[in-house]
């Protein structure tokens, strides 16, 4: 479950809702617009070119963000940092620079990407937040995915 900031005196409110949504079917908008979360606007473009702007809630990760818009992002290790499905590009080396640093388990996946750049990220460790407001993220054209694409690990 992903932390989400919520405005003020809304938590209470934002576990009805919840409650609600399970019996009556409400959406995650509803829900997002009932609590005011904040949401930020981010541009996912596709190895095609083609571009779909999303609202994102803070503290979400780019890769729930992707998946909840149906946007072509793997992550077949479901954010575990295990594997490199969920490479994105920042396109502006500025909202590179406002991203934390990556860890080392981040930074090894990375190596396994295919088509890494300086500002290749794993969408599973950008998290939403509000100086990304605005965040272009470029889908690389393959994925590599050993599970899937035939790699058999060599006994040492």
């Amino acid at each position: 479950m992903v932390d989400i900031l919520l405005s003020k005196n809304c938590h209470a409110a934002f576990e009805k809702v919840v409650i609600a949504s399970w019996k009556c079917q409400i959406s995650l908008s509803k829900m997002r617009k009932c609590c005011n979360v904040i949401e930020i606007s981010v541009t996912f473009v596709d190895k095609d070119g083609e571009e779909k702007l999303v609202k994102v809630p803070v503290g979400m990760s780019m890769l729930e963000a992707a998946h909840e818009n149906d946007i072509e992002l793997e992550g077949a290790c479901e954010g575990s940092l295990a594997c490199s499905t969920c490479h994105v590009i920042v396109t502006d080396v500025n909202y590179y620079n406002k991203l934390e640093d990556p860890m080392d388990e981040e930074n090894d996946m990375l190596d396994l990407a295919f088509g890494l750049t300086e500002t290749s990220r794993l969408g599973c460790q950008v998290i939403a937040s509000p100086e990304l407001d605005g965040i272009r993220l470029a889908l690389p054209a393959a994925t590599r995915n050993f599970a899937v694409d035939g790699y058999a690990a060599k006994s040492h």
